[in-house]
Order: C-alpha cells, then structure tokens, then sequence
C-alpha cells in the first residue's frame, strides 16, 4: 500500500462562479482506480484516468454532468 497526497476539485456548475471546490488528504491506497469508485457509487459515474509523465495519477470524474477531478502523487 503506497502513501498519496490525494486532491479532490469539485468543479462549479455556475458560468458566473469560476470557483471551484478542493479538498486535500493524505491517504494510503492500494488501488487508486478502486478507491475512485468507491466514493461515486452513483450508476451514472464515468472514470478518465490520466498518467502524467512525473508519476502524478488523475482521475477525471463526470457524475450526471458535474464534473470533478483526483491528482494522486505519491509521497
């Protein structure tokens, strides 16, 4: 199990807020696509993950139009 400093952004539906959401964790993971899964339970749900060149995981997440993003980098 591997040690990631986890960032969650939850994007704003509202044209006229650019303003978005951010919460940060440190977490241990085994499985980074699972622990995505598990917090969008919703049917609904679709995963784009994006393996950048320094090792940086993102997940892309749209839940029924709201749209958020996971920036996983080990620490």
């Amino acid at each position: 199990m591997k040690e990631y400093e986890v960032v969650h952004e939850i994007f704003n539906q509202c044209s006229g807020n650019q303003m978005r959401d951010v919460f940060i964790e440190e977490a241990q993971i085994a499985d980074l696509e699972e622990y995505v899964k598990s917090r969008h339970k919703e049917g609904s749900a679709s995963f784009e993950r994006e393996d950048l060149a320094d090792g940086t995981v993102m997940f892309h997440v749209n839940v029924a139009g709201l749209l958020q993003r996971y920036t996983f980098t080990e620490l």
